[in-house]
């Protein structure tokens, strides 16, 4: 289970000792600490895994029916414009 990131930004992982030594080898190869390593190849993959989950996908077709939906919007309900103009009312 993994535990919880402390205040002060530390993060803790458990490497096999040759994935450490592996890592700290290429560190040393790129003139980087191990810190410096790891955050250069974990972050931008982290960035790109978040704005794949956040964008959001259309089939052609989808893309397509809301370009229509945008181009000619349905009429409003009647329920939706009474509560518009009660909601223009108040205070």
């Amino acid at each position: 289970m993994p535990r919880a990131i402390a205040d002060n930004g530390r993060v803790e992982l458990r490497l096999r000792p040759e994935d450490k030594a592996t890592l700290t080898r290429a560190a040393a190869i790129k003139r980087l600490d191990l810190t410096g390593y790891i955050l250069g190849a974990a972050l931008p993959k982290a960035e790109s895994d978040i704005a794949e989950a956040e964008r959001l996908k259309l089939t052609e077709r989808d893309s397509l029916r809301v370009l229509d939906l945008l181009e000619n919007p349905p009429a409003a309900p009647e329920r939706l414009v009474r509560a518009a103009k009660a909601g223009s009312r108040l205070p």
